[in-house]
């Protein structure tokens, strides 16, 4: 049985006692008796209690089994091998030399069980159908290098391993079965008048509400320590002086296995002046446009422009980011370069990838962001104050700009830092619009880059992981994460300490 076909056993375990148990709560409650809670909870709290131990019991049982299983096969493995099985020829697989930790054996056993599973049927009939006819089965319809390779003796302990998972998946799915059908008898037992099933369910409710807040924090953390420890590993091969003071961005790849260019030039502020240079052109263009169209759509438009001007504005938010990528480089960047040459009379002075490309595409991105988040805000102003400037003689504009406004300009200063952010974070506009030189410049109309650009560059190759080219991935993304946490931070502040109460 699979495991998916076990998840679904259980849950309609569970739908049993949740129409069982209802059932048997209005037959109570017609027969007279005073039931503390509708009949609904006790199906819902006998829907829960019978499917959230047995699917728990089972992701355990599969994940302990899993790791108990793995090292158990290894373990064999190590036991029954055969000086005389040579790798070399397995190995030349590999396009560069594998680390010199690398278990060659182990990959080649765990690709082995997987291509075994695929084929199907009980493991046991593969000893008792001959290893002979097994090889060729394999050869013809998987090609594993194992075989071709004459390694046989990875055969037994890759069967083994199958029929022991096999046993140990039949024991977990039995019992959750039996934990099931025990949950299902304990809550059929329990729907009685005084039974409090609705506190119970709201019980539940509520902590599933705490672990789905709790995801997001616990993920966050996960992404830091990731970050720090990777981090950290860096620092030990660059000074961290170097990297946060640096102006020169030169990593030097180094290919597979080569220290001699460890020696690169990791230098942070050219990346972070193209970061900070483009997402400011970007705020140049969006703030202005969308804070207006904001203004407008919340003052000015009537009911029926507004629910169609609001819509359209906002499909730039569903818009692909490389759908932006593309418009810049196909359109943007080259209407540029050709307007500053027909300027200049010769050779244009701006160049078709530059900082004002992407800071303009990127700006009519933002557009909706600002708009949206802006109209909200303003619109979420009481309409007393509105009326009560309108009583006192005061203008339409007049209104606009010394009540509305100010009345919501913490929420907009908000929600324009959080715009930051989302420019900042940026990378597919960059790559296309901007290019990938690490340049520090004031000038607009040259290229530039972004610290997420280099982040996916460093990523991206056949490096070692543990060599500084990859590791100094994870501290240009702890500097991009330190820095939108200080703009999301700020951004809270000015919102908690200017906002306004009314009543």
């Amino acid at each position: 049985m699979s495991a998916l076909g076990l998840v679904y056993i259980i849950i309609i375990f569970g739908l049993a006692g949740f129409f069982t148990c209802r059932a048997r709560a209005r037959r109570l409650e017609n027969e007279g008796q005073k039931m503390h809670s509708r009949p609904l909870y006790y199906g819902w709290w006998a829907f829960f209690i019978i499917t959230a131990p047995a699917l728990l019991f089972v992701l355990i049982w599969s994940v302990s089994g899993n790791m108990y299983l793995e090292r158990r096969a290894f373990a064999e493995l190590a036991a029954h091998n055969s000086p005389e099985t040579g790798l070399g020829a397995a190995k030349s697989r590999f396009t560069a030399p594998p680390p010199a930790d690398f278990d060659l054996e182990k990959v080649i056993l765990s690709d082995l069980v997987k291509n075994l599973a695929a084929l199907g049927g009980n493991p046991a009939d593969y000893a008792q159908a001959g290893y002979a006819a097994m090889r060729e089965k394999l050869r013809v319809e998987k090609a594993v290098v194992l075989v071709e390779n004459g390694r046989d003796y990875m055969l037994p302990p890759a069967v083994a391993w199958l029929e022991a998972r096999y046993a140990w998946q039949k024991a977990g799915a039995a019992a959750a079965l039996i934990l099931a059908a025990l949950a299902f008898f304990y809550s059929f037992y329990r729907v009685r008048p005084a039974f409090r099933a609705r506190n119970k369910v709201e019980q539940v409710i509520i902590s599933a509400l705490f672990l789905a807040s709790m995801l997001a924090i616990i993920t966050t953390i996960g992404i830091v320590v990731s970050m720090l420890v990777q981090t950290a590993h860096f620092f030990e091969y660059v000074s961290p002086r170097n990297f946060f003071f640096g102006t020169v961005w030169d990593p030097r790849f180094a290919a597979a296995g080569d220290t001699a260019g460890a020696a690169g030039r990791f230098g942070l502020l050219p990346l972070l002046a193209g970061t900070l240079y483009i997402a400011l052109v970007a705020m140049l263009v969006a703030v202005p446009i969308g804070l207006f169209a904001a203004i407008y759509m919340a003052e000015y438009a009537a009911p029926r422009r507004r629910a169609l001007i609001k819509p359209l504005l906002e499909i730039l938010a569903g818009i692909p980011t490389i759908v932006y990528g593309f418009f810049a480089l196909m359109t943007v960047g080259p209407l540029l370069r050709d307007i500053s040459a027909a300027l200049s009379g010769g050779q244009g002075f701006i160049a078709a990838q530059s900082v004002l490309t992407a800071g303009l595409v990127m700006g009519i991105m933002l557009i909706p962001f600002v708009s949206s988040l802006s109209d909200d805000i303003i619109t979420a102003v009481p309409r007393v104050l509105r009326d009560g400037s309108y009583g006192l003689g005061a203008t339409r504009s007049e209104t606009i700009k010394k009540v509305v406004l100010p009345a919501a300009l913490p929420g907009i200063v908000a929600a324009l830092l959080l715009t930051a952010s989302r420019a900042i974070g940026e990378t597919m506009i960059v790559v296309l619009a901007a290019g990938v030189a690490a340049n520090m410049s004031l000038n607009p109309f040259a290229p530039m880059t972004t610290i997420t650009v280099k982040i996916v560059n460093q990523l991206t190759g056949d490096l070692e992981f543990d060599s500084p080219q990859t590791l100094v991935a994870f501290a240009l993304g702890m500097t991009l994460f330190v820095l939108t946490l200080l703009m999301n931070i700020f951004a809270l502040y000015i919102v908690r300490k200017y906002r306004e109460h009314y009543e």
